[in-house]
């Protein structure tokens, strides 16, 4: 990006919440905060204080099937951006006053995500539809298994797992190939190349439902739905469907559940995909009285869609939403970079532009069709948080 200011890079980690044994349930989001305590060089305070004097910013996240590093800065301090990831990803100190502190910091993001009824919801609904597999756990993990990481534990996933074989890097901005390609073999090339982390894909078997009964002004209700893998061929038709059903304020669900039914705030659907696995997930909250109405409203927009299909209208406005927004991003260097680096850690290649919006074009009503309903005539996982009628709610499923 030759005009750009800004050089985002990232560091893709094939490592995340699947790939812990249940003993290190939440080992990856655990060393993901260790790193930015610093190395035997460097302090976590002076890290900040690097990024900081130039203006940038460095963050990181944990996923159920990766780990992302990543620091956007001034293209004249792109070299930085390396060192720094550099620096954490090869020779974290791992101190152990700094793991306990740390213990507590995640202690308090793991109560925080329980006391959010929206949080708590999805994870409710991670577990019933993917039951004792370690797609359905917490990427936090939990109390216990957190409390219970020692260092040598940490110290362990972490010399498996932190690997060459298993590190993409990407970088978007105003920055040269070449030249990034040696600073990364400098700060991240050496030592054993190491191996990807083994899976096994879940079973199909669901829960039917999972509750969470507690006091609020709403009930949260999830709708969950196995999906599709990341490189199956009905992957563009599915985040097609996704969008017309309740990917924006012109979806059904919008339409139907907020603006002409006025049943909840906040209403959407979503997919995520997996190496092996997927889901579609339909969210919505509304006042405990009125849950019913929106249990009813969402299976008339669900029997609707199985029976009577989509039109055309709807899949060329989700068509011409996905694309202008995959256009949009081509300007920012975050959304260059993330692109990149997720495509090339998913499936070992990056397509471009063109070819991604030319596959996109390529989706018809048919298709859209065929991936709605073999999803939603799927077992079904329903999950609820909040004042829940159990009883009405065991009926309902």
């Amino acid at each position: 990006m030759p005009h750009a200011r800004s050089v985002t890079t990232g560091v893709w980690v094939s490592v995340g919440g699947r790939d812990e044994a249940p003993q290190l349930a939440g080992a990856s989001h655990f060393l993901e905060h260790l790193f930015f305590k610093g190395t035997e060089a460097r302090s976590a305070r002076s890290i900040a204080e690097a990024v900081d004097a130039v203006g940038g910013d460095m963050n990181a996240f944990t996923a159920r099937e990766h780990t992302a590093f990543v620091t956007r800065l001034p293209a004249a301090h792109w070299r930085l951006g390396v060192e720094l990831l550099g620096d954490i990803l090869s020779a974290p100190a791992l101190r152990p006053a700094e793991i306990d502190a740390e213990r507590e910091v995640i202690l308090e993001e793991l109560w925080a995500a329980l006391d959010t009824p929206e949080d708590r919801v999805h994870s409710l609904s991670m577990e019933g539809l993917f039951p004792g597999h370690p797609l359905g756990r917490e990427v936090l993990g939990d109390e216990d298994t957190v409390r219970a990481m020692t260092r040598d534990d940490i110290l362990g996933f972490f010399e498996t797992h932190y690997r060459p074989a298993n590190l993409v890097v990407a970088a978007a901005g105003r920055v040269d190939h070449d030249e990034l390609c040696a600073a990364v073999t400098e700060r991240l090339g050496g030592g054993d190349g190491g191996a990807p982390p083994a899976r096994h894909a879940p079973t199909p078997e669901v829960e039917t439902l999972r509750t969470h009964r507690r006091a609020g002004e709403q009930v949260h209700v999830v709708l969950g739905w196995r999906g599709l893998p990341l490189d199956h061929d009905d992957r563009y038709a599915l985040h097609v469907a996704d969008q017309l059903l309740g990917g924006g304020s012109s979806s059904r669900l919008f339409q139907a559940i907020r603006e002409e039914q006025g049943l909840a705030y906040s209403v959407y659907s979503w997919v995520s995909s997996y190496s092996d696995s997927g889901l579609l997930g339909i969210y919505a909250g509304t006042s405990p009285g009125r849950s019913p109405q929106l249990l009813d409203a969402l299976e008339r927009e669900i029997d609707a869609v199985v029976a009577d299909g989509v039109t055309a209208d709807e899949v060329r406005v989700a068509i011409g939403y996905l694309a202008g927004a995959t256009e949009l991003g081509l300007e920012d260097s975050g959304s260059r970079m993330t692109r990149l680096g997720r495509m090339l850690l998913s499936t070992g290649s990056v397509l471009s532009i063109d070819e991604q919006l030319e596959r996109l074009h390529a989706v018809t009503v048919d298709d859209v069709d065929r991936v709605l309903r073999t999803l939603l005539r799927s077992p079904r996982s329903v999950a609820a948080v909040g004042p829940v009628d159990t009883k009405r709610l065991a009926r309902a499923v």
